[in-house]
């Protein structure tokens, strides 16, 4: 009969259909973590180490002075993250000034460098427990930066790079 010869090819459809996840196509190219392996990195934190961050506001062009006031600014930053899945709230607030970003992972957003640089950054998954942004400066010119935050052991690395000057701050949950 009819309906016969039509219910293999139907059941195959839908089987084709159900095995492929909803929403895959809407996933960055890198490795997206599944909504139950997502990190969190929501929460208060403090800095606990520091390194080369003299050296990476020296690749930026900063003078001796104002690296000086810098460091000594941002010797105790304090870091509240709001996260909501891929959607992010970074506040970050030294004794000098405090910056606060919202960003997507996957979309470009305007931020500033490190040394107050306005730029378009875009964030991505570099794999499931570390983003990777890239800035790029919206005028003049610079050195190619970057900053990465990763989740390890509880603890949050966090790194900014200016060329090949690697700059590595950790930081412990409050």
């Amino acid at each position: 009969s009819h309906s016969q010869r039509f219910s293999p090819p139907r059941s195959q459809g839908a089987g084709a259909e159900s095995s492929q996840s909803p929403g895959r196509s809407l996933l960055p190219r890198r490795a997206r973590p599944a909504a139950s392996d997502m990190p969190n990195f929501a929460g208060t934190w403090k800095m606990k180490s520091s390194e080369n961050f003299d050296e990476l506001l020296k690749a930026l062009g900063v003078n001796a002075m104002l690296r000086k006031v810098a460091v000594a600014a941002a010797s105790k930053p304090h870091v509240e993250i709001r996260q909501d899945g891929d959607q992010f709230y970074i506040k970050t607030s030294t004794t000098v000034r405090t910056t606060e970003i919202n960003f997507k992972v996957g979309e470009s957003f305007e931020e500033e460098t490190v040394d107050g640089r306005k730029c378009r950054s875009l964030a991505t998954w570099e794999n499931e427990n570390k983003i990777y942004c890239k800035q790029t400066l919206i005028e003049g010119e610079g050195p190619e930066t970057y900053w990465t935050r990763e989740l390890a052991n509880d603890e949050l690395i966090l790194t900014f790079g200016a060329d090949d000057v690697v700059c590595t701050r950790i930081y412990v949950r409050e």
